[in-house]
């Protein structure tokens, strides 16, 4: 922490008045939490450093049960993240148990002097502000400042541990709960149930695009890294995902909250992890062998060329491929440094990568947290890959604007897919799909932002598009007509 939390004795700042509380049967404050521990997170649910701290504040919790109070303060990047309602659906994404202010207008984070996604505020029982600290892997200093807390607190008698009450039961069980990306093979579509920690096979046949079948669960349905059948094996946030070219009986899967990729077999319906330990990594800078390759967050994965698999990786900003073999992860592009910065592979800065796609030739990929869509021309090394920015000017640059390259801007986008010479994007945070025309240097919006809510993916079968509409737990269909796009849902039977 940054100071000693027995030596300092700065008051910490109440929580202003009026502010809108999720998770929590009503406004708590500071006062009313006296002899107890609060720790402050301050957050916002774009940010994936943020959702790698989610499991040790649960740690925490759980350790601390009757001591220690969490409270997740929300102060929004994007427009779209300041809406209460949407903090809501992410609190239920992640499975996020303790309460969360909606910290809109930024007075909880000016207050206590935040200046980066996480940052944490540890308060005493006695109401003073004893440390704070910001980023990634603060769990054992977290951990060890709240245990010297505890001691000193009990010996002084001036903490009294009680439990909140519980926050507000979840939503019933959905088929599919916030499903992330999807993949289409003939009359087969593959989707990440991200939610549920598993995957859907769906039968599906685009002439009659309002119904699908379910043909089978693969996974569980309960976050782990097992591998084994379709009944045994476990995903955690599973995300990309895609058939191998050539054979739609395997499929690859960015198992995003394991730091893993898996190989779906549905002759063998069985399930193997080909890259990765199952723990997270930081950046990739040499070729390292697949099966001991330190992941971080693999978001989206496309094939490209010769066999080879590319993939997003959010967490440390970059591209890596897996070659055809199997055997190695390579780094492709991203200086890890999270920015918007063109130019050779080894120097270009990336934001976030979450959605790839391929024309053959260039990878084109959506840079979430600069709300850009990018083209990557891949080398034989870094040095030799190149980045260029077709749209997005940097990381506080957003908003829901159609027109040339230069003028149009995006909000949080998640995905993209090449089509016929145009790029359709997935706009995540602003609710709709768009159309880049790369030749014209142009953007179009397809769909008005009705009936779609945080669109995650966008896959194309032979004539009509399927897309994760992941808040509101389903999958919507997109076809051309005469009178222009008709956007629907896609009805699952079981």
């Amino acid at each position: 922490m940054a100071s000693s939390p027995l030596l300092s004795r700065v008051r910490a700042p109440e929580f202003p008045a009026g502010m809108d509380w999720l998770n929590t049967s009503g406004p708590l404050s500071l006062s009313r939490l006296r002899g107890k521990i609060v720790l402050l997170d301050f957050w916002t649910f774009c940010c994936i450093n943020c959702m790698h701290v989610l499991p040790d504040l649960a740690y925490l919790e759980e350790k601390y049960p009757d001591s220690l109070t969490v409270i997740g303060v929300h102060s929004a990047k994007f427009s779209n993240e300041g809406e209460t309602g949407q903090i809501r659906k992410a609190i239920e994404r992640y499975a996020i148990r303790h309460p969360v202010i909606n910290d809109r207008e930024f007075e909880v984070w000016n207050a206590y002097g935040a200046h980066a996604w996480p940052t944490f505020a540890l308060v005493d029982p006695e109401g003073y502000l004893v440390g704070m600290a910001s980023g990634e892997g603060k769990r054992a200093v977290l951990d060890q400042a709240i245990d010297s807390l505890v001691t000193h607190h009990r010996s002084k008698g001036t903490l009294f541990p009680s439990i909140l009450p519980p926050p507000p039961a979840q939503d019933k069980p959905t088929l599919l709960r916030f499903p992330g990306k999807l993949d289409i093979a003939e009359n087969t579509v593959l989707v990440s149930d991200s939610g549920n920690h598993r995957l859907l096979l769906l039968e599906w046949d685009e002439k009659n695009p309002q119904t699908a079948t379910l043909k089978a669960f693969i996974g569980k349905g309960q976050p782990g890294s097992a591998d084994g059948s379709f009944e045994d094996a476990q995903f955690r946030d599973p995300q990309g995902i895609r058939f191998c070219p050539g054979d739609p009986g395997t499929a690859i899967v960015a198992d995003t909250g394991n730091h893993l990729l898996r190989r779906v077999d549905f002759r063998k319906q069985t399930v193997t992890t080909i890259a990765g330990t199952g723990v997270q990594g930081w950046a990739i800078f040499e070729p390292v062998p697949a099966l001991s390759a330190i992941l971080n967050s693999p978001w989206d994965i496309v094939f490209h060329g010769d066999g080879m698999l590319y993939v997003a990786m959010a967490g440390p900003h970059q591209i890596v491929r897996l070659d055809p073999l199997g055997k190695e992860i390579l780094p492709v592009a991203g200086s890890a440094r999270e920015d918007l910065v063109d130019g050779s592979g080894d120097q270009a800065s990336l934001a976030q990568p979450s959605g790839l796609t391929s024309d053959g030739k260039r990878i084109y990929f959506a840079d979430s947290e600069t709300s850009s869509i990018r083209l990557l021309l891949p080398g034989d090394t870094p040095r030799q890959s190149r980045i260029e920015t077709l749209v997005g000017k940097g990381l506080f640059d957003f908003g829901n604007r159609d027109g040339p390259f230069h003028e149009a801007r995006l909000q949080h986008p998640l995905a993209v897919l090449w089509d016929e010479d145009l790029l359709l994007v997935a706009d995540t945070y602003n609710h709709r799909i768009r159309a880049l025309d790369p030749k014209n240097r142009e953007v179009l919006s397809l769909t008005e932002g009705h009936g779609l809510d945080e669109p995650s993916d966008i896959k194309k079968g032979k004539t009509v598009y399927l897309i994760t509409n992941t808040n509101v737990h389903g999958i919507a269909y997109l076809l051309s007509t005469p009178e222009g796009p008709v956007l629907g849902n896609v009805d699952i039977l079981t």
